[in-house]
Order: structure tokens, then sequence, then C-alpha cells
């Protein structure tokens, strides 16, 4: 059996795994890649095998990270399965049209006003190619052994992290491996606590947070206090949000916050049309989270969802002091694009950054301290206040990581740790090796190996 690691290794982003196992091609995940440059450009690339030659997809979630490069698999001849759990269909299905919503929309606009280093800027997949995709998705239910094919059988298991997102066990060639996809937290608001593997011979766990603990702080004092002070002086917060569960999140602890008479009576903005309908997905699979219906209808009425962009536009030259929540999360497209050109050069304005930032995302940026940012072609002066809410990430932190191993009741054979900078990797290993003697390993972009 070879294992190769064609993407999210050596980085958070462009999650790729290939597993090959007597004449079976299996991909797991198919993200997009995201962040620097020389981590974009592999977007553009062929994979290291024909997508005609891959049998199935299992995808763990429906991040952009994890899911956005299907539309290039398809539209260059995959025509498997794609395996997932149905709330996950259901993001991935948002996740893709609105990403190539705006990459065509980006496209037009560096064409219109001649900033592409192209003679002609285009789309890395169109909407219609996005739409491809939907018809190969298969849906299947958790904790239930599903055989994939002769003698390959899959378990998705809860992770938490957002809604519909799961671990996948594979059963094959009389191995078991384990692949965590993202884990959430063991305390996340809204989400259930991820499952822990109880046998793995091989395990492929993701190290966004290897090297770092989450705060322990109280994240809804620091909402209240960046708010209140923003308000004071007539300015306007704004929040990126991841539009899938992030966003819900940070609704519903404003939501809270607004009825405990801790924030003011100003207007709260979510303007990300795909994170509004993330909300219907809440509402249609309320196993999946904690959420009553009675607090999602509740929460949504506190909050202005916008649809039109012409209703951004309106808000953005209202100059009352309000909050704003808008995609993406780690600033690299979407409307809050829109509200940063207007609000970024201001000193009265408040941007709260509650997620993960990769590396070369105008997010990390912002948080490393850049005096200017580029949008469309443009350079803007960052004046505002930045500030991180740790508290608020999706993803467990070192401690979550190393717990979901405690359940193991074998020793696996080597524990490969993926989707995580090299440094933060690198620090899990230790971390894990020190508290169960398990053998780790980082691997490369592009590694193969044999088991």
């Amino acid at each position: 059996m070879k294992i190769k690691f064609i993407g999210g290794a050596g980085t958070v982003t462009g999650s790729k795994t290939l597993i090959e196992s007597n004449g079976i091609r299996i991909l797991v995940d198919c993200g997009l890649f995201q962040g620097l440059k020389s981590l974009r450009e592999y977007n553009w690339e062929p994979l290291p095998v024909l997508p005609s030659t891959i049998d199935y997809v299992l995808l763990t979630h429906g991040h952009l990270d994890h899911c956005g490069w299907l539309p290039r698999l398809v539209a260059q001849g995959f025509t498997g399965k794609i395996y997932c759990t149905s709330p996950t269909r259901d993001v991935a299905k948002l996740v893709l049209l609105d990403s190539a919503k705006i990459q065509e929309e980006e496209a037009n606009k560096a064409n219109k006003e001649h900033y592409s280093k192209h003679e002609k800027a285009e789309p890395l997949y169109t909407v219609k190619e996005a739409e491809a995709v939907l018809p190969l998705f298969k849906i299947i239910q958790p904790k239930i052994s599903v055989i994939v094919d002769n003698n390959i059988a899959a378990v998705f298991s809860v992770a938490g992290h957002i809604i519909g997102a799961c671990s996948i066990t594979l059963t094959l060639e009389d191995k078991t491996l384990v692949f965590s996809g993202d884990i959430g937290r063991d305390d996340d608001v809204l989400m259930f606590p991820p499952t822990k593997p109880e046998n793995a011979d091989y395990l492929f766990l993701e190290s966004t947070y290897g090297n770092r603990l989450h705060p322990d702080l109280d994240v809804k004092k620091e909402l209240e206090t960046y708010i209140n002070t923003t308000v004071e002086q007539k300015g306007t917060v704004i929040i990126p949000g991841f539009a899938v569960e992030r966003a819900q999140s940070i609704m519903y602890l404003l939501w809270q916050l607004k009825k405990e008479g801790r924030i003011p009576n100003i207007p709260y903005i979510l303007d990300t049309p795909m994170g509004a309908n993330v909300l219907d997905i809440f509402l249609e699979n309320m196993k999946w989270h904690k959420l009553s219906q009675n607090d999602c209808s509740e929460m949504s009425k506190m909050f202005k969802i916008v649809s039109e962009f012409e209703q951004t536009l309106r808000i953005i030259e209202d100059p009352q002091p309000k909050v704003i929540l808008a995609a993406s999360g780690m600033v690299t497209g979407g409307r809050v694009l829109s509200y940063f050109e207007h609000y970024i050069g201001l000193e009265k304005t408040t941007v709260i950054m509650v997620g993960y930032q990769a590396e070369g995302t105008r997010g990390r940026k912002l948080l490393d301290g850049a005096d200017e940012i580029k949008i469309y072609g443009k350079y803007y002066t960052v004046e505002a206040k930045i500030q991180l809410i740790e508290g608020l990430s999706a993803h467990g932190d070192q401690e979550d990581l190393i717990n979901w191993l405690s359940a193991l009741n074998n020793t696996p054979k080597c524990i490969y740790l993926v989707h995580g900078e090299n440094i933060p990797a690198d620090e899990l290993r230790i971390k894990i090796q020190e508290r169960y003697g398990f053998k780790c390993s980082v691997p490369l972009m592009g590694n193969e190996i044999e088991i």
C-alpha cells in the first residue's frame, strides 16, 4: 500500500492524501491551497496521478482547504464517488459555489481594472464546474461501516470542528488507517467533543495548533471589552469570520452578551450570504450541534442578515457604530475586503481576528503588524486596531490533539503529523513521543510511504 502526501503537508491548506491499494486509488480530502503565492500556485498544477484514475474521495468536512479543489478534480476527469456526511455535503455545496463565484468575479475585476499580471485573468474554476461536483456526493451516516470497495471499509466519526466534520477510519489490507481531518475542541461553544479513535495501525493527525495552547480567557469578556471600547470612540468593529461554524459561534456569543445587557443596542450585521445559509444547515441538522431550534431562531433575529452587495455599500457609507461579521476568516476574499477598503485606514476601527491565519494571508499579515495591505491591486494603510481572540478558534490546541490519542488501545506503528506548518508539527511530534512513546513523523509535500 502506498500513501502519498500531495497537500496539507508542511502547511495548513490544500489537504490531499492519496492511498493506493490493490489497484484502487482513494483521495482523503481534496482541498484548495491558500495563503502564500508559492502554495496557491499548486492549485494550477496537475496532480501526480490522473484524476480519472482516482476511484473515490473521502471528505472529512466542508471547509475550502479540504474540499475546494474538487471542481478541478472533476473537470480533469474524476467520475467516482465522494463520500461524506449529509451536513458536509450541504456545507461543501455552499463553499464550492461561493468560491467559484468569487473567483469568477475577481478574474473579471482584474481584467476590467488591468491589475492582473497575466494577459487575461482566469478563474481557477467556474460556477458551472463547481456544480458538476454536486451529483457525485454520496451520503453516509457516522458510526456505520461502509464498504467503499472490495475489502475496503470506512467509518466516519464525529470530529467536532464544524457541523458535519468527521475523522475517517479506513480498514484495508488488514490494516487500520485513521485520518483525523480537523479536530475540534473538547469545550467548543456549539460543537460536541470529537470522538477519540480506539485502534489505529497508522494515524494521520492534523497539527494546526501543534505548538500552542488556547489561552484560558473569557472570550465573552474580550468581545464585550473590544466592542464597548470601539463604540465609545464611535468606531466600527469588523470580525472576519469563517462562514461555517465560527460565524455561528460568534453570533451566539454576541446574542448572549446582548441578552445580558453587556453590549450596546447598535446594528449587528452578518454580511456573508454563505454564513446565512449555514444557519439553515444548523436548523436542518439539530443532532449535530448544541443549539436548540429556539436558540437558532432568537439568535438570528438580533442580526441584520445581508444578501445583496448594494446593502453592503449602504452599510459601508453609514457612519454610525456597528459590529460587522463578514467572510472570509483569513481575509483572502469575500465581502470583508469591501469593508476593509473603507475602514482599515481609520484609527477608530477595531478588527477582531477569531481563527487560524495561514502563512501569506492578509489575516496573518495583519496579526504580524503589517503597516499596509493590498486589496484588489491597491495598497491601504493599516490604522485600525488589530485584535486576536484565540479562544474562538475551531481547532483543538496542542493539549486537545494529544488528548485525542488517549483512548487508543494499541500502539500505532506510526503517527504522521499533517495539516500544520513545520514548527508546530514538529513540536507536537516531540510532545506525543514524550506522553505516549508513539513513533511520529512529519511528512513533507510530495513524500510517499509504503506500508
